[in-house]
């Protein structure tokens, strides 16, 4: 069993930024690693993923060149730098992991985090 805990959601005005931290209760560098949102009245939406042996991560369109997704294999964190931060960035933020190389918006996620609410306003 692998636990996922998020923080660092809060309220913060367009074009500010946050951090997103999610703590892997163990083996993070074994899992493929996801964030994903789900917004008010919207349904759940990939942001990106962070296959097992990368660096780099893969990004949905609406976030592309603003979100940043990094891994702390020593301390088992996943953590999202979000920048520029639009209105629609608002949501619910999840991460997820999955016991394989890769994954994106359509694999069926093994471990899901309780979520930390970003609220973005004008």
């Amino acid at each position: 069993q692998v636990n996922l805990v998020e923080s660092g959601g809060g309220s913060v005005q367009a074009g500010g930024s946050l951090k997103l931290s999610c703590e892997v209760s163990k083996n993070i560098g074994d899992h493929c690693l996801a964030w994903f949102r789900q917004g008010p009245g919207k349904e759940r939406e990939w942001v990106g993923s962070l296959y097992q042996r990368r660096t780099v991560g893969f990004y949905a369109m609406p976030v592309l060149g603003r979100f940043y997704m990094s891994r702390d294999t020593i301390n088992n964190i996943l953590t999202l730098e979000m920048m520029s931060l639009k209105i629609e960035d608002t949501g619910m933020y999840y991460c997820a992991a999955v016991a394989q190389d890769s994954c994106d918006r359509d694999t069926s996620y093994t471990y899901w985090g309780q979520g930390t609410q970003v609220t973005v306003s004008s």
